[in-house]
């Protein structure tokens, strides 16, 4: 692996970059305040090719790989409007359907995924299950006329209400009651799905919902990769997921960073600028650190996935997602820290960062259950659970 990016790399890492700022973190607050969406910016990353930089060439992407999505979030995130469904429409759904789904399925979502037209969210999350994927109690089943009739619920789902589709995680329901995973690709305004959002403690564009699908009738062709795809197609989106997350997590740790440090130069004390206090400075290059090897480590856990090392990716993800969530909280909290009281102001742009960084420590799973999956399978202890 060679540390150093391609010039096409860069190229897109500026790029992105340039977008972005014409957006910046004013526009995100607005978006908040209002309750609006950041349509504009996504419109245009589509338009531009950034949020299909991996999707395959023939239905219309990029071509490339995880490596460029994760350029993409992060820049994004660092001019301090992230998009969260960047690690759900393009990470996760179109990467499955992707790499899992039928050639009609392709064909259909896969140039809409390119260009930016299509969003679709993912529902796997619900209340008795959490993060044990298999104990989920949503479920599938054969309808006599034809097609699959889906009942069960979900929560925590982001951006339900901006979306044109819901990739859900189910089970299906044998003749003889015998249950088994799979996805089903649900159109948000299908008969008999509803959805209410969750009254959230942090602020973001993005909302989040529980949604409820009550004997919703779908075509046959709506199952992801067939009856037999079950966890593998599953799995095709969890790594993209992680990585993403990461992705998304080093990009606001750089834009506190960015904010701390401007205010640790101008600030000035007694005739000093407060930068110049080890108090104030050392804080910041530690946070500084700790958002380097995050980034590393995300890059790494791409560039394992492109390669096909999903074994390798898989642990190389929970890593990197680990590293981002805890470097990013720490940034922030420099930050803010860095600004004494006007770091808690929406004024000054680091306060409102808070939540949105910690939140990843959480989902979309939890630090804990990856130091549980690297307890397991890397270091070769008995399982906790």
């Amino acid at each position: 692996m060679d540390l150093r990016e391609t010039p096409e790399q860069q190229l897109l890492r500026s790029s992105a970059a340039a977008l972005a700022a014409k957006y910046g973190h004013e526009y995100l607050q607005e978006k908040i305040r209002t309750g609006g969406k950041t349509t504009e910016l996504w419109r245009e990353a589509g338009e531009a090719g950034y949020l299909g930089v991996a999707v395959p060439a023939e239905y219309g992407g990029g071509g490339a790989g995880m490596v460029e999505l994760a350029i993409v979030a992060e820049e994004i995130a660092a001019a301090g409007c992230p998009l969260l469904l960047i690690v759900v429409s393009p990470a996760i759904a179109a990467t499955v359907i992707a790499t899992s789904g039928t050639p009609e399925q392709k064909e259909r979502w896969l140039p809409r995924f390119a260009d930016g037209s299509v969003k679709m969210s993912f529902a796997i999350t619900e209340p008795d299950a959490g993060s044990n994927s298999h104990r989920i109690t949503t479920t599938a089943r054969r309808d006599p006329a034809g097609g699959w009739r889906l009942s069960g619920h979900k929560y925590y789902i982001s951006g339900v209400d901006e979306t044109d589709a819901t990739l859900v995680v189910a089970r299906l329901e044998g003749a003889q009651g015998a249950l088994r995973p799979a996805m089903f690709i649900v159109p948000t305004d299908a008969p008999g799905y509803t959805y209410t959002p969750i009254d959230m403690a942090f602020t973001a564009a993005e909302k989040q919902f529980t949604v409820f699908f009550d004997d919703v009738h779908l075509p046959d062709d709506a199952l992801v990769g067939g009856e037999e795809a079950g966890l593998s197609a599953l799995f095709a989106g969890l790594n993209p997921e992680r990585i993403t997350v990461a992705a998304y997590s080093n990009g606001l740790a750089r834009f506190a960073l960015g904010k701390g440090i401007a205010y640790a130069k101008e600030r000035s004390v007694w005739g000093t600028p407060i930068g110049a206090h080890q108090a104030i400075a050392h804080p910041l290059a530690k946070a500084h650190i700790e958002v380097e090897l995050a980034r590393m480590a995300t890059m790494r856990a791409a560039w394992l996935y492109d390669s096909g090392d999903q074994v390798a990716a898989g642990e190389a993800a929970n890593i990197a997602k680990y590293a981002a969530a805890e470097a990013a909280i720490n940034a922030v909290d420099a930050a803010v820290q860095a600004h004494g009281g006007n770091g808690m102001s929406v004024e000054y742009g680091v306060g409102p960062l808070i939540g949105a960084v910690r939140s990843a420590r959480i989902a979309p799973v939890s630090r804990e259950m990856i130091l549980n999956y690297l307890s397991q399978h890397t270091l070769g202890l008995p399982k906790s659970y």
